[in-house]
């Protein structure tokens, strides 16, 4: 059976500037082994040639562009394919701007079509132009509901989310999320890979570190969805979801061997009385994804260790 992975990142592969145990060697066997693979991010800053060069950097070779698939390009994805020729005031950097300029998406601050937030620094004049253009009837979007983001043991930042969720108090006016779990970029995202592979997997898998947007959409779109504990996710807090994973693994580490004998585990899921031990705690939100989450406090929630 053919396989194809839909790969988180952060916390997936690295934290920080450091590759996770293990995520060379899975790298490695993907691509010795010709498995189709793509590496999903809700990031947006960062273009896929950006990512390509930081994993080079980390002594993972032989990457390209082609590998990565972004909450930028889903966004710009989306906005071709729903309004062609729509116009956008942008509040991000690099990779969304990279990502709209590519798809011909015109920049507009007076009257545009969308407001769009990535991540970046929002300042307070970009703000007010957002809010200014929302009131002028703009229809307001993010690439991702993250509302922060670690970067480090003891740090986060904030995500596009937050801004997001600023613009909502200001206007009055609900965000529309993309990137995960947004089904739309994991629709995307199995076309990309079925493209690639010339042909679609019978089997796709998401992999990631993060329940509310990579197993939850993973969930949604009806694949498989394997749960490392190498990021933000405990295994105390798993039993805290109505939707599980389907395998929970401590790194990719435990899928080296599996992918380079095209053998895979008989073990599909995590069993029920393991699950039954977990505690229930609060996690808070970290994202912007349900509709009632605007009228719902929003505790911060306390940063992973």
């Amino acid at each position: 059976m053919k396989t194809g992975y839909l790969i988180d990142m952060d916390g997936v592969i690295y934290r920080e500037n450091h590759l996770i145990p293990g995520a060379l060697e899975f790298v490695q066997a993907l691509l010795a082994t010709g498995t189709p693979f793509l590496f999903l991010t809700n990031n947006s800053a960062p273009t896929p040639e950006d990512l390509a060069v930081r994993l080079k950097h980390l002594g993972v070779l032989g990457l390209s562009a082609r590998h990565f698939y972004t909450s930028a390009l889903n966004t710009a994805d989306f906005l071709c394919e729903t309004h062609p020729n729509c116009t956008a005031f942008v509040i991000g950097e690099g990779g969304l701007l990279s990502a709209f300029h590519q798809r011909q998406i015109a920049n507009d601050s007076i009257r545009p079509d969308y407001v769009v937030v990535g991540e970046g620094a929002a300042t307070t004049e970009k703000l007010t132009k957002a809010h200014e253009c929302i009131e002028r009837g703009a229809r307001l979007m993010a690439t991702n509901p993250d509302n922060w983001c670690p970067v480090g043991h003891e740090r986060t930042r904030p995500g596009a989310g937050a801004t997001a969720a600023y613009l909502e108090a200001s206007s009055g006016r609900r965000a529309y999320y993309l990137g995960k779990p947004n089904g739309y970029m994991f629709h995307r995202a199995r076309k990309k890979l079925a493209e690639a592979a010339h042909g679609a997997p019978e089997e796709v898998v998401m992999i990631g570190d993060t329940m509310e947007t990579d197993i939850r959409g993973a969930v949604e779109s009806g694949m498989l969805s394997y749960l490392v504990l190498s990021g933000s996710t405990t295994v105390d807090l798993v039993g805290d979801y109505v939707y599980q994973p389907t395998r929970v693994l401590q790194s990719v580490a435990e899928l080296v061997e599996e992918i380079r004998s095209g053998v895979p585990s008989d073990c599909r899921n995590f069993l029920a009385e393991e699950r039954a031990g977990f505690r229930i705690g609060k996690a808070g939100s970290r994202h912007q994804t349900d509709v009632l989450a605007l009228h719902k406090p929003r505790p911060r929630p306390a940063m992973t260790k």
